[in-house]
C-alpha cells in the first residue's frame, strides 16, 4: 500500500501586474502507472516539488479562475487535487538518464462546460474534429507559460528564496488559512480533528483525562517566501521537509500527453469540467551560474509578511493572469469565427432560398410561412446584440447559469406583495411563466420579508399563487427606507417604441409599486452612437452659421441619439410609474456621478473578459469595450449618492451603497450582468446583503410578427407594432403579416386546431390579455378549431380590440408628457 506524505505549499505570483496563486497539495503515491515507488518526503526530489508548486499557479492563471479558499474571497474557488507521484521508465526519451519522476494532480472546475469558474474557453468535449488541436493547443500554451516563469527567473541576479519555520501546523494556519490546503490534505485533517473529539469525548465518558489535541497537526513546518528586490514576485509555500529548490534548477518542464487514459487530459461537458496534469522535469543541460539564491532559514514568527497579498490578489479573481492564456482564448475565438464562416458560406444557398419562398397573405388563415421549419432554421442565437431561431428557454436557462423561477418564488413573492396589500395580484407575466428565470430573487424576497417582518410561505405542498383580486392589507407599514431599488434601461434607437419595449417597462412598473420601492431608468444615448454613430464631413461646421446652423458643429449625429432620449422618454413616462420614486436619466448627462464606479469597474475587468462575453475583436472601437462598465454602474447604489441616498421624511436615512438592485430585463442582457456579478464584491462595503451582485429577473422574448422566434425589431416596421401606430395600422398589421398557427383549410383547421406555440396572434395575447379565463378559453377553442374563436380570422380580431385599447391608453398619457414634464423626472433628487 503506497504511503502518503504531506507537502502543502501556496504560491502567489505577481510579475508585471501578473498575479497568480497555488497552493501544493498531499504527495500520494500513484497506483496503476508504469512503475511506483513508495517514497517518504525527504526522498522526493524538490525540482518535482518545486515544478508542482509553479504548475499549480500556472493553471489557474492560465485558464482564469480563482484558487484556494479565503475568509474575504466572495466567489467560489478552485482547490487542486491530492499529488501522485510515479517513476517512469519512459523518460529518457526525454534526456533523463535511468527513468525518472513525474507528478500528476488535477483541478476541478465545475460544472457547465467550466464556465463557472474559468474565463478561458476550455476545449470541450463534444468539439468533434477541431477538439485534438483546441487540447493540444491547450497543453502547449500551458507548457509554454510555465517555461517562460522558469526562464525568467533563471535571468533574474536579485531573487531570494527564505524558509520561516513554524513550531505546528497551527501556527502557520492561524497566519494564512486554509488557503494552503489541497483537496486531500483538507479532508484528512477534518478527518484527523473529528478522531480527536471523537476519542476526547469517549475519554470523557469514561471520566479520564483527555489527551492534549493537536487540533490537526503538532509538527513544526516551514513557511517559504520567494520574492525580488522590487516585490513583483512573491510566493508562500506551507512545507513539511526541505524540498524546494530556486526556480532556476528546474531546467524545463514537460507536459505529459500522449496517452490521455493515464497522462494529461481534459474532460469539459455539461456535467464537469476537470483538467488533470501529468508531468516531468528535464534538468537544464547546464548548471546555471545565477538566478535565484540559496533558501535563507528565518523564524517565522519574526518575519513579517502581508497576508492580503493572498486575500486580496489577482488570484482570487476569475481572469486570465497569464499572456499564454490570452492568445489560445483569442485563438478559439478565431477558430469559432473561421468555423461560423465555413457554415455560412455552406448555408448561404439555403437561407437565400428559404427567404425567397416566404409570402405575405391577407387570407383568414395565414399559410405564409413552412411551420415544418428545418433544424438549420431552429438554431438558437441569444447574445446581448442578437436573438434568432427558435428559442429554447430551459436551454437557455442552462447556458446562461440562471435559475428557474419555481412556484414557491412566485408564493415567496406574493408574499411581500399582494399580502402587503400593494397591489391586487401577481402581474400576468409571473402568472403565465413570461418572466421565468432569475438570479437572487430569492434574497431580494428575505429583504422584503424582514423589511415588512413576515415570514416566508411554507415549503410543504404545492400552493397555487393567487389568481384572484385581494383586498389584503399589509399588517405593519415599514416606516424605514425599502432595502432595495429597482434598475431598467433603454437605448434610444428610433423616435417611436414599439411593444416589445414596452413589456420590460410595464412589469417594471407593476413591481415599483408592489415593492413601493425607488427606481433608476438609464437612457444609453451614449452606447447607440457608440455602435451606430455615423460622422459626415459634409456635416462639420464651416465657421459661418449659414441656414442658422452651429458654425461649430461636429459631422457626427451623437444630437440625434441625444434628441431620441426624450421622445423615447416621454413613451417611458407614460408607462405609469410613480413620479416620486423614479428617476430617469441620460449617460451623456449624468455619467460624471457614476464615473468612481465606472473606473472601479474598469480596472477589474480585463479586455479579454469584455471580449469573451461580447465577442470584440481589434477592430471593434473602443468605445464598444468600455461601455459594458458604463451599462454595469448603475446596478451600485453608491452611483446614486443623492437620487438613493438620503431620508424619507420619517427620520430614517437610507445608504445608497447598501441597497441591493434588481433588474427586470430581457434574458439577452444578462451578460452584461453576469460579468458585473463577477466583480461586484469589489464596489461594495462588505456588509452588503448581496455582495454587491445586482439580482435579475429575466423575459421571454416579445415574438415578431413574422414568426414566433427571436424578437421584435424596430429595423423592420412589417415585423413591429409602434407605440405611435393607429387603429388603421395595427389592423392592417396583424390581419396582413401576424404568422398563423392554423391550418390550410376549414375542414383540416375543425379538424386538427392551431398550433398555439407558433401562433403570433395567440402568443401576443398571453402577454397582452389580463384576464386568465378569457385567455385559457380562447386556447381551447383556437387550439380545437370549435367555438367562437375556431379561427385565425377570429383571434387575430381579438388581438386588434385589445392592441387598441393599449396603445390608445398609451397615447393618452403621452400626450399628457411634455419636455417640461421630461426635465422634472430627469432632475436629479431624492427619490426614497
Amino acid at each position: 500500500t503506497p504511503r502518503r506524505t504531506s507537502c502543502l505549499c501556496i504560491f502567489v505570483f505577481d510579475l508585471r501586474a501578473n498575479l497568480w496563486l497555488s497552493t501544493a497539495a498531499s504527495i500520494t503515491n500513484a497506483t496503476k502507472e508504469p512503475t511506483t515507488t513508495t517514497m517518504s518526503s525527504s526522498e522526493v526530489p524538490p525540482e518535482i516539488s518545486t515544478a508542482h508548486l509553479l504548475l499549480r499557479g500556472v493553471l489557474p492563471a492560465f485558464i482564469g479562475c480563482p484558487i484556494g479558499s479565503s475568509s474575504t474571497s466572495t466567489t467560489s474557488t478552485v482547490r487542486p487535487s491530492a499529488f501522485q507521484m510515479t517513476y517512469r521508465k519512459e523518460l529518457p526519451k526525454l534526456g533523463i538518464p535511468n527513468g525518472g519522476l513525474s507528478g500528476k494532480f488535477g483541478y476541478n472546475l465545475g460544472k457547465r462546460f467550466g464556465g463557472e469558474l474559468a474565463s478561458l474557453s476550455v476545449p470541450k468535449d463534444d468539439d468533434g474534429e477541431s477538439r485534438a488541436a483546441a487540447v493540444e493547443k491547450f497543453w502547449v500554451g500551458l507548457e509554454d507559460a510555465a517555461n517562460r516563469l522558469i526562464q525568467s527567473s533563471s535571468s533574474s541576479k536579485e531573487m531570494t528564496m527564505k524558509r520561516m519555520e513554524f513550531s505546528s501546523e497551527e501556527e502557520a494556519l492561524s497566519k494564512f488559512g486554509e488557503v494552503i490546503f489541497d483537496a486531500g490534505q483538507l479532508a484528512s485533517r477534518d478527518k484527523r480533528i473529528k478522531k480527536e473529539l471523537k476519542a476526547a469525548k469517549e475519554a470523557k465518558e469514561k471520566g479520564e483525562a483527555a489527551a492534549t489535541s493537536s487540533s490537526g497537526g503538532a509538527a513544526a513546518v516551514s513557511v517559504g517566501q520567494l520574492s525580488s528586490s522590487d516585490s513583483q514576485l512573491f510566493s508562500l509555500s506551507l512545507l513539511h521537509g526541505d524540498n524546494l529548490v530556486p526556480l532556476s534548477s528546474l531546467g524545463r518542464i514537460k507536459i505529459l500527453r500522449e496517452n490521455p487514459k493515464n497522462e494529461s487530459n481534459i474532460v469539459c461537458n455539461k456535467k464537469k469540467c476537470e483538467v488533470t496534469i501529468k508531468f516531468c522535469v528535464v534538468p537544464p543541460s547546464s548548471s546555471s551560474d545565477g538566478g535565484d539564491a540559496a533558501v535563507v532559514v528565518e523564524n517565522g514568527n519574526n518575519t513579517e509578511l502581508d497576508v492580503t497579498l493572498i486575500e486580496g490578489s489577482k488570484a482570487m479573481s476569475k481572469e486570465i493572469r497569464l499572456e499564454e492564456g490570452t492568445n489560445y482564448e483569442l485563438w478559439t475565438q478565431q477558430m469559432r469565427v473561421e468555423a461560423m464562416s465555413t457554415l455560412s458560406a455552406t448555408t448561404t444557398a439555403q437561407e437565400e432560398e428559404s427567404a425567397a419562398a416566404l409570402t405575405t397573405a391577407e387570407a383568414t388563415v395565414d399559410t405564409s410561412q413552412d411551420k415544418s421549419s428545418s433544424a438549420a432554421a431552429d438554431d438558437m442565437v441569444v447574445t446581448a446584440f442578437e436573438v434568432a431561431g427558435s428559442i429554447d428557454y430551459n436551454k437557455l436557462i442552462e447556458q446562461f447559469g440562471s435559475k428557474e423561477l419555481t412556484p414557491y418564488l412566485l408564493r415567496r413573492l406574493e408574499n411581500v406583495t399582494v399580502k402587503q396589500g400593494t397591489v391586487d395580484r401577481l402581474h400576468r407575466f409571473l402568472r403565465r411563466e413570461i418572466f421565468f428565470s432569475h438570479r437572487d430573487i430569492e434574497k431580494i424576497c428575505e429583504l422584503l420579508e424582514k423589511w415588512y417582518g413576515v415570514s416566508p410561505p411554507p415549503m410543504d405542498g404545492d400552493h397555487d399563487v393567487e389568481m384572484t383580486t385581494t383586498t389584503t392589507a399589509p399588517a405593519n407599514k415599514p416606516t424605514s427606507p425599502c432595502p432595495i431599488y429597482l434598475y431598467t434601461g433603454r437605448g434610444p434607437s428610433s423616435a417611436a417604441m414599439h411593444l416589445g419595449h414596452l413589456v420590460p417597462f410595464l412589469f417594471t412598473a407593476w413591481l415599483q409599486k408592489a415593492f413601493q420601492c425607488p427606481l433608476v431608468i438609464q437612457m444609453t444615448d451614449d452606447e447607440k452612437f457608440i455602435f451606430k454613430g455615423e460622422y459626415t464631413s459634409e456635416n462639420s461646421g464651416d465657421g459661418t452659421g449659414a441656414n442658422g446652423l452651429d458654425p461649430n458643429r461636429t459631422g457626427d449625429n451623437l444630437d440625434y441619439f441625444a434628441n431620441l432620449t426624450t421622445e423615447n422618454a416621454k413613451d417611458i413616462i407614460a408607462c405609469d410609474f410613480i413620479p416620486d420614486k423614479t428617476f430617469l436619466f441620460s449617460d451623456l448627462d449624468y455619467v460624471g456621478r457614476m464615473y468612481p464606479n465606472i473606473v472601479r469597474i474598469w480596472k477589474a475587468v480585463t479586455v479579454n473578459q469584455v471580449n469573451g462575453v461580447f465577442g470584440f475583436d481589434s477592430s471593434a472601437n473602443i468605445g464598444k469595450t468600455a461601455f459594458p462598465a458604463i451599462q454595469a454602474a448603475p446596478s451600485f447604489g453608491s452611483s446614486f449618492p443623492n437620487v438613493l441616498g438620503g431620508g424619507n421624511g420619517g427620520g430614517d436615512v437610507a445608504n445608497p451603497a447598501t441597497l441591493a438592485c434588481l433588474i427586470p430585463c430581457a434574458i439577452d442582457q444578462d451578460p452584461y450582468f453576469r460579468l458585473t456579478r463577477d466583480i461586484a464584491h469589489k464596489l461594495v462595503p462588505s456588509h452588503h446583503p448581496l455582495q454587491g451582485k445586482p439580482s435579475l429577473i429575466h423575459s421571454k422574448f416579445f415574438p415578431p410578427l413574422q414568426g414566433a422566434q427571436g424578437k421584435m425589431s424596430s429595423s423592420d416596421a412589417n415585423s413591429a407594432i409602434f407605440l405611435t401606430d393607429t387603429f388603421e395600422d395595427i389592423e392592417r398589421k396583424i390581419k396582413q403579416h401576424a404568422f398563423s398557427g392554423g391550418q390550410d383549410t376549414k375542414k383540416k383547421q375543425e379538424e386538427l386546431g392551431a398550433n398555439l406555440d407558433v401562433d403570433v396572434s395567440y402568443q401576443w395575447l398571453r402577454f397582452f390579455l389580463e384576464d386568465d379565463d378569457e385567455l385559457i378559453r380562447i386556447g381551447k377553442e383556437y387550439g380545437s378549431g370549435s367555438g367562437e374563436h375556431w379561427s385565425t380570422g377570429k383571434v387575430k380580431a381579438k388581438l386588434v380590440a385589445v392592441l387598441k385599447d393599449l396603445v390608445e391608453e398609451h397615447q393618452e398619457r403621452r400626450n399628457a408628457v411634455t419636455d417640461e414634464v421630461v426635465k422634472q423626472w430627469m432632475t436629479e433628487r431624492c427619490i426614497l
